[in-house]
């Protein structure tokens, strides 16, 4: 597994800090395809066809960010990566995640979790 904190996200934190992007609206979104994050990533492997679903942010110690958001299954399938995103589509991903894959049937739903560590 890996959660990384992506050179996209990283850029716009940098243009955040610096005035040349306003503070977004974070989206969670889920994704279905294999593979291992990197930082280079700038898409989920296979975004899953569900929307992406507004964060709730906030700061449960000094130097963390948080991004929580539960999302819904639309069909049978299997979830193996999540990530945080500056838009409801499209748009940089800040945060990327996978894992082992997480059965779901129509209906089921994951609350996705993003601790953005400053250290």
């Amino acid at each position: 597994m890996a959660d990384i904190f992506t050179d996209a996200g990283e850029d716009k934190v940098v243009d955040i800090l610096d005035g040349t992007s306003a503070v977004p609206t974070w989206s969670i979104g889920w994704g279905t395809g294999a593979g291992t994050a990197t930082k280079a990533d700038t898409t989920l492997f296979t975004e899953a066809a569900e929307a992406r679903v507004t964060a709730v942010m906030s700061q449960p110690a000094s130097n963390t960010n948080r991004f929580v958001a539960t999302l819904t299954s639309a069909s049978a399938q299997t979830i193996t990566n999540g990530g945080v995103f500056d838009a409801a589509s499209g748009g940089n991903m800040l945060q990327k995640s996978d894992f082992t894959g997480i059965v779901l049937a129509n209906g089921d739903k994951i609350e996705f979790t993003f601790d953005l560590v400053w250290s």
